[in-house]
């Protein structure tokens, strides 16, 4: 039986040595770990807040198996294979499964601007050569491709191993679109908005926020799935003051260059961004006056835990 993904899976930041010029294999291993502490239910490796553009083929393969040895079977592994070249594609996946990852994510062929055959073409070629679940990653903001509901259920009807899906179009009511032409088999993964996604048919989140904030968001989607909306709210309502600042601006490098610093500022450094992304040192001013607003809403966000837990234990 396959493997079912629920829940808030982070997409992680891949951590690299000070100098950007490796992958800091024990900043990783500790950033793993406290994912793992948090009850964190799955990590999603060299997605676009992984930087996956910037990492070579050694880089990958050493990033992929550590995390799959270190957290050795503990919590769910994905990892991004997507590149504009299939064949590219088709070996990355390959190399995910064989080195024991539990499913893959996988946006469409970016700047081609490709057809909905050729979209077919690529995932069929994936397909054909892996067995463990793929996640459609739809995000047309960076993919330059919108996948319709039509398309995705085109796909989820050919191939067997296409079973979720990453809607972040920033059209919510999509969701639910995804849902009803699929008979309810393709899985959704919300890629914002947590709590109306959920409503609407959504069982996971693609998450961001876990890079600093996992043991929250990863107690929001509990507290959706336990009928617990007010409390799931609060939370995302925190979530949303932390996008507007990082976001005014910066929409490319908001959620790699500040989500690195905002784990650092949480305990767990991971360096920093790689080219062509700004680095948060460059950020000078900005970045210190940025970070003066967002490190006070992580304690914020950490008494909030502590009153909704609290609520728990004594219902």
């Amino acid at each position: 039986m396959p493997k079912t993904f629920r829940g808030s899976f982070t997409v992680a930041v891949t951590p690299f040595t000070h100098d950007g010029q490796a992958i800091c294999v024990e900043s990783l291993k500790r950033f793993l770990d406290w994912q793992l502490a948090c009850g964190v239910p799955g990590v999603i490796m060299l997605g676009t807040t992984g930087e996956f553009l910037t990492i070579s083929d050694a880089e990958r393969r050493l990033l992929v198996e550590t995390t799959v040895q270190h957290v050795a079977g503990r919590m769910d592994v994905l990892i991004g294979t997507a590149n504009a070249y299939t064949p590219n594609a088709v070996r990355y996946s390959r190399e995910a499964e064989q080195m024991g990852a539990d499913g893959l994510m996988i946006i469409p062929p970016y700047y081609y601007t490709p057809t909905d055959d050729e979209i077919f073409g690529y995932y069929r070629a994936i397909s054909e050569a892996v067995s463990i679940p793929i996640m459609l990653y739809n995000n047309p903001f960076t993919s330059n491709v919108d996948m319709s509901s039509k398309l995705v259920a085109r796909l989820t009807k050919a191939f067997h191993n296409v079973r979720y899906i990453k809607e972040a179009s920033n059209d919510v009511g999509r969701v639910a679109e995804v849902v009803e032409r699929t008979d309810g088999v393709m899985n959704v993964f919300a890629g914002e908005r947590s709590c109306e996604s959920f409503l609407l048919g959504a069982v996971g989140y693609v998450n961001p926020y876990g890079n600093y904030m996992p043991y929250a968001t990863k107690r929001l989607w509990d507290f959706l799935f336990e009928g617990r909306l007010d409390d799931a709210r609060a939370i995302q309502r925190i979530c949303d003051r932390f996008d507007e600042i990082i976001a005014e601006g910066h929409p490319t490098y908001g959620h790699q260059c500040y989500s690195k610093a905002l784990a650092a500022a949480a305990g767990y450094p991971v360096g920093d961004v790689r080219a062509p992304i700004t680095r948060f040192d460059q950020l000078g001013e900005e970045g210190r006056s940025r970070m003066a607003k967002l490190v006070p809403l992580l304690h914020e966000m950490d008494r909030l835990m502590q009153r909704l837990d609290a609520r728990q234990k004594t219902a």
